[in-house]
């Protein structure tokens, strides 16, 4: 992952100070891009321990596919990285019931547009049946709804790409938070990679992750500072149960993560609202 902290160094020192939508400034670059071999292994950062937020990320993935946007759905398995933006101040300001979080992730993966698309199962249909497709594509980006949710899709398109019998996939995000959000999207996208690839046949080939907005809050500053004074270690392999051969059908327990030895967790991190 010597890649990430690269990206991690670039920001501190070629980044422009600017303003967002939150309180805290940043140091921001626009148009970065990382590229992972599936093949060398699991891209899971290992500057800093993500141990503890295992358990949320492959729950956040099964619930994104799962068409869900309530935090119930979440919170049943202990995971409660969504209550801040579902509570009913915030739900009722977007018009919302409480705990209900709109048309995000799930909602435009499973049901886009007035028509309902299922875009995940027209995508692994058109994987197995027409591979040279140019059209392996799923966007969490729509602009009518964009307005309607409190937190707008930050990863919010990717394409799937077979040749040579590997399936590569290539994600954009437009927003990345580089010490917080970068790392856990890094990993859940690499596994949805190789969740893609057991069940349409081919081998996860590379992951390819495109950045609009890339920025460091300037309260992270000096945690990312103590990141970049660590080496990084050898990456961990992702065991994923072989009998699973829908996409829908993936549960937490078939999946295992092998060889993670990471820094320690550097805790603290301050997350934007």
């Amino acid at each position: 992952m010597r890649n990430y902290q690269a990206l991690v160094k670039r920001v501190l020192t070629q980044g422009e100070r600017k303003g967002g939508p939150q309180a805290e400034d940043t140091l921001a670059i626009f148009g970065a891009q990382l590229r992972f071999s599936m093949k060398r292994g699991f891209p899971l950062i290992t500057s800093r321990s993500l141990k503890g937020s295992w358990k949320a990320l492959i729950h956040e993935l099964l619930w994104f596919l799962s068409g869900s946007t309530h935090i119930r759905d979440l919170n049943r398995f202990g995971v409660h990285l969504w209550d801040q933006w579902a509570t009913p101040a915030i739900s009722g300001q977007m018009g919302l019931p409480p705990g209900e979080l709109g048309p995000i992730y799930g909602k435009q993966w499973r049901s886009f547009g007035p028509n309902g698309i299922d875009q995940i199962e027209r995508l692994i249909y058109g994987l197995k049946t027409n591979p040279n497709s140019r059209r392996h594509i799923v966007t969490t980006w729509s602009p009518e709804d964009a307005d309607a949710v409190f937190v707008a899709p930050c990863h919010c398109f990717f394409q799937f790409f077979v040749a040579g019998g590997k399936l590569s996939l290539h994600l954009y995000q437009r927003s990345a938070d580089v010490p917080v959000g970068v790392p856990f999207n890094i990993a859940e996208y690499a596994l949805l990679l190789m969740m893609v690839a057991q069940v349409t046949g081919y081998e996860a080939g590379d992951f390819i992750h495109s950045f609009g907005d890339t920025h460091v809050y300037l309260n992270q500053i000096s945690y990312m500072e103590e990141l970049l004074r660590r080496d990084p270690r050898p990456l961990p392999q992702m065991r994923i149960n072989p009998d699973v051969h829908d996409i829908f059908k993936f549960q937490f327990d078939d999946f295992e993560l092998v060889g993670y030895d990471p820094h320690p967790a550097i805790k603290g991190i301050p997350v934007a609202l």
